[in-house]
């Protein structure tokens, strides 16, 4: 058997999960260049490489964009409403009203004024 070489560990439980899935790919292929992988490995990989488990990526690929696209569309709309707010309050400003009055629509004074 070859010489093991030395991996640094790990420093976070992500690193440290990558190094023990490298390692179980490794003694995966090392098992089934000889011959001796188990069922339950040749299962694994079998179905690892079907054109349905392709196909099963990919939707689940182009589901994270559909969300990803739904969250950006989301944050958009939150911030067009900001500006929205913005606006209003700059024309109560320019207009000589207070920016933090909400009332939108006021009675009208008999001057044909709004009050």
């Amino acid at each position: 058997m070859a010489a093991r070489r030395r991996r640094r560990t790990p420093t976070t439980d992500t690193g440290r999960e990558h190094q023990l899935v490298s390692l179980a790919m490794d003694l995966a292929e090392r098992q089934l260049m000889d011959g001796t992988a188990s069922s339950q490995v040749l299962t694994h990989f079998l179905k690892a490489g079907s054109e349905r488990e392709k196909l099963e990526r990919t939707r689940i690929e182009q589901e994270n964009a559909v969300l990803a696209a739904k969250v950006d569309a989301m944050s958009s709309a939150k911030r067009v409403e900001e500006l929205y707010v913005q606006a209003l309050d700059a024309m109560r400003t320019y207009a000589g009203r207070d920016p933090d009055y909400t009332q939108y629509f006021e009675e009208e004074d008999g001057n044909g004024l709004y009050d």
